[in-house]
């Protein structure tokens, strides 16, 4: 209901600016950048585009962000890569007081643009904001809040923008990274999903995927008129929402590391003493089948059939794949009839070339992976051993 009331007073403020956005009393527009928050769709901030008519006493704020979990499929269609965002309208003192809640400081970039330019910026909104337009399909690296605002913001201004030199050795796992550094479990997450295209090195224009980097790069930026004539992009910069940042709260007391480390040791203890007491527990092997297996199904699903950038690139392939758990009905069948199975020899060839390639492959694995696959690897020697103790 309440979010309801808010659509009805978008959509009465949204008929002022059809109605006088051609008077240009005083309008005034301005890129607007908000910190991050502690959910993982908020972990980057996010860049909308305010618009201000001080004679219409209009306030309102362009926002490319706007999705609804509660659309049918949401999870599966984020999973292929085909999830929808659209352009909304906000009044600004709903958006202002939704970040100050949240503990995020925002950032006004007033644009230096001329009158011609503000109403030309502001007709691209309101035609991207007719049904038939405000629907887009959301790519986190490519066409997002960000690059949307960014592209509207240049299709305005006669004359190009030009921004400053590129920050060197950025890459989107880079730049990921520097967003993620509190939150490891949700890094993990995004790092088993990206593959080795996320490690090329990026230049500016890419790097302002990330709302920060737009901000940096907006901060620094002029526009070249047509006859040659240069001002700034930008003509101030405020932080007008100033507050201090929620503490982060991790979900799960462990490190993704420390429970990577934990497994090893799980591994290692467990083939040790099955080795002593010359037993093979095909119970546990069918465990880690399992959950290697159920990984790999969800890396090889992101590798061959969404369209999420970067993913179908993935060397973590290697490691986590379905064979395993394709291969359980067949380990259980050779430990019922006491046969002796190839399957853990391959695995210790197999595992052995991942680590060996690990460090040169061109993608940047995340370290709790080490400790996962040599867990693997302890397992299929210790499995190895016993069988070879046993005969």
């Amino acid at each position: 209901m309440k979010r309801f009331k808010y659509l009805l007073v978008a959509l009465f403020l949204y008929g002022f600016v059809n109605a006088y956005s051609s008077n240009p009393d005083s309008i005034r527009l301005s890129l607007m950048t908000c910190a991050p928050g502690s959910e993982i769709y908020a972990h980057f901030g996010h860049t909308a585009i305010r618009y201000e008519n001080y004679t219409r006493k209009i306030d309102l704020v362009f926002n490319y962000g706007m999705f609804n979990f509660r659309e049918p499929n949401f999870v599966w269609r984020f999973v292929k890569g085909e999830t929808d965002y659209q352009l909304g309208i906000t009044p600004y003192i709903y958006f202002r007081a939704e970040y100050a809640m949240r503990g995020s400081s925002v950032y006004q970039q007033v644009l230096n643009l001329t009158q011609a330019e503000k109403e030309r910026l502001v007709a691209l909104l309101e035609e991207n904001y007719r049904p038939e337009n405000r629907v887009y399909r959301y790519n986190y690296f490519y066409d997002n809040c960000t690059t949307r605002a960014r592209d509207k913001i240049e299709e305005a201004i006669q004359g190009k923008v030009v921004y400053p030199d590129s920050i060197p050795d950025k890459t989107f796992r880079s730049i990921v990274h520097e967003f993620t550094s509190e939150a490891k479990w949700d890094e993990l997450g995004i790092d088993m999903c990206l593959g080795v295209e996320a490690d090329r090195p990026i230049g500016k224009r890419l790097q302002m995927f990330a709302p920060f980097y737009m901000l940096h790069y907006a901060d620094h930026a002029y526009i070249l008129g047509a006859n040659g004539e240069k001002r700034p992009l930008v003509s101030e910069t405020t932080k007008i929402v100033d507050v201090e940042p929620e503490p982060f709260e991790p979900g799960f007391p462990l490190s993704p590391m420390a429970c990577g480390i934990l497994f090893l040791v799980v591994c290692i203890v467990m083939g040790w003493v099955r080795w002593k007491k010359r037993r093979v527990w095909w119970g546990w092997d069918l465990f880690l089948l399992l959950m290697q297996g159920l990984a790999g199904c969800l890396v090889a699903f992101l590798f061959f059939f969404s369209t999420h950038p970067t993913v179908g690139s993935n060397w973590l392939l290697w490691l986590f794949n379905p064979i395993p758990l394709f291969y359980l009905p067949f380990l259980v069948w050779h430990e019922k009839k006491g046969r002796k199975d190839p399957y853990h020899v391959i695995n210790i060839v197999y595992l052995t070339l991942f680590i060996v390639i690990f460090p040169i492959c061109g993608q940047e694995f995340n370290l709790t992976v080490l400790p996962l696959a040599l867990g693997l690897l302890m397992n299929s020697v210790s499995h190895v051993l016993t069988g070879n103790k046993k005969a």
